[in-house]
């Protein structure tokens, strides 16, 4: 039987997507094999292969005895696969930004050759390194004469209306896009732009209008989408309003907040012989062995994820702040590193399992288990600024079964003496002798170091034998009772 059915295609009319053998595979329902050989035969496909802008697809043939239930003369497609899911709420605001144009400059290649996207998910697009790709391969059909675009709508919600709220109003999309699976609906974004707002470029016409309209036809009781045919809108016209969201998109900017991390690698407190030490035992450690799948938790603007990428297949940084992606995605690509995926991610708050039977959008530690952990001095933010207990973070990380490369700051390091400043000092687990008994009772301690100064330990572990199964079990038992200190 096909194994690893795709839960995200429950509510996708053109097909259902699989895995088999780690490969992936779509079944193209029948509605939708037209759709499939229009594409294929038009040459478009190819092209857009060649351009790097769609993921590589090829149609197969699947032994039935695989699937017993696999419809006789059915088309089944195999893509290439993604190294490493991620969701737009995980996205940097260059991240979405380049997912837009992306979109855009294919909706205006498609349009050159007769063929429109059906629909504007921003979930049809992942990540590749640093690379936008777009995967919904049977979005691609022939445009019915008069009909508008019908994704403008969905476009606007998943990529023009967060970029808008970043640019203009300064407020993170990333909590908002996680909330609402579909996008940041028109009537409510309107509420959220103020008269001064209509001025600013594009409010006018894809805000404010939008949600008049939306309000207008929300009232209407016969079918909305003939009534916006009958208008027998052109393809010029579409055309037009493509290149126009293109330059609006392009200008919308938005920068870091002061109180934001982005400047700790340049303004750390680390001297110039501690850092240099941390870069050769980090070397050392990750430089022993290649690994498939490496994470760095709290990677902030990407040195350290620089040092280790060399060392794996393929690497994903996540850090909360999402600022700091964009820099650390600006570095790699400077320097042209093709396997590293960065993230905006809280990791006191990871995406969860979300959307129908919240399975419809996978939890963080669902897709993909590192076997190397990076987690440079990021153990005292959890402990102190999210309240998370030191033995059920290391618990946490040791579910996954791989190695780790940690970091340990002490109570007196000036960090740590900074984000104890205006808070109660009810830390009682914070201290490294805790530190260790929790770090070797899962894991085995390979090696460590003290950094000059110290008030910094470097220590790399493998974990012991049957550590996962018994931080699993801890996690779950906990997770109905657990407490944090406020």
């Amino acid at each position: 039987m096909i194994s690893s059915f795709d839960p995200a295609s429950f509510r996708d009319p053109a097909g259902h997507v699989f895995s088999l053998q780690d490969r992936i595979f779509r079944y193209v329902h029948a509605t939708s094999v037209q759709d499939w050989r229009d594409l294929f035969n038009s040459g478009l496909l190819g092209y857009l292969q060649e351009k790097g802008f769609v993921v590589a697809t090829r149609e197969v043939q699947l032994d039935r005895a695989l699937d017993p239930d696999l419809p006789s003369n059915s088309v089944v497609l195999e893509h290439e696969k993604v190294p490493f899911i991620s969701y737009p709420y995980e996205w940097s605001f260059e991240m979405l930004r380049d997912a837009a144009l992306l979109h855009l400059e294919l909706m205006e290649t498609c349009l050159g050759k007769d063929f429109i996207l059906k629909d504007s998910s921003a979930y049809n697009i992942q990540f590749i390194g640093t690379r936008a790709v777009f995967i919904d391969i049977l979005s691609f059909t022939r445009p019915k004469p008069g009909e508008p675009w019908l994704g403008y709508n969905q476009f606007c919600k998943m990529f023009l209306f967060p970029l808008m709220l970043q640019a203009y109003k300064e407020v993170p999309f990333q909590s908002w896009l996680r909330s609402e699976l579909e996008g940041i609906d028109s009537v409510l974004f309107s509420k959220l732009m103020g008269t001064r707002d209509l001025f600013r470029p594009g409010v006018l016409m894809h805000v404010w209008l939008q949600a008049v309209l939306q309000n207008k036809f929300a009232a209407k009781k016969g079918s909305i989408r003939a009534e916006i045919r009958s208008a027998q809108f052109s393809k010029v016209a579409i055309l037009n309003n493509v290149r126009g969201l293109s330059r609006l998109i392009r200008k919308l900017d938005t920068k870091p907040p002061k109180h934001t991390w982005v400047n700790y690698s340049d303004q750390h407190s680390y001297r110039t012989e501690a850092f240099e030490k941390k870069e050769q035992f980090i070397r050392e450690a990750i430089g022993r062995k290649r690994y498939r799948l490496v994470w760095d938790l709290g990677c902030n603007t990407g040195h350290f994820t620089e040092l280790a990428a060399p060392f794996a297949d393929y690497l994903v940084a996540m850090d909360a702040d999402p600022f700091s992606i964009d820099r650390l995605l600006s570095l790699v690509k400077e320097k042209k590193i093709p396997n590293v995926l960065g993230l905006v991610m809280n990791l006191a708050n990871p995406s969860p399992d979300h959307g129908w039977r919240a399975c419809e959008r996978q939890s963080l530690v669902s897709r993909g288990r590192p076997d190397m952990i990076l987690c440079l001095a990021l153990v005292h933010h959890m402990a102190i600024t999210e309240n998370v207990p030191v033995r059920s973070f290391l618990q946490w990380l040791s579910q996954f079964g791989g190695e780790l490369i940690i970091e340990f700051v002490s109570r007196q390091d000036a960090m740590v003496q900074q984000l104890l400043l205006n808070k109660e000092d009810t830390y009682e687990d914070y201290h490294q002798s805790h530190f260790e008994s929790c770090l070797q009772e899962l894991f085995s301690i390979q090696t460590h170091l003290m950094l000059p100064g110290g008030t910094r330990f470097l220590y790399l572990a493998t974990p012991k034998e049957n550590s996962v199964a018994r931080a699993g079990q801890r996690t779950q038992s906990e997770a109905s009772s657990f407490e944090i200190p406020r």
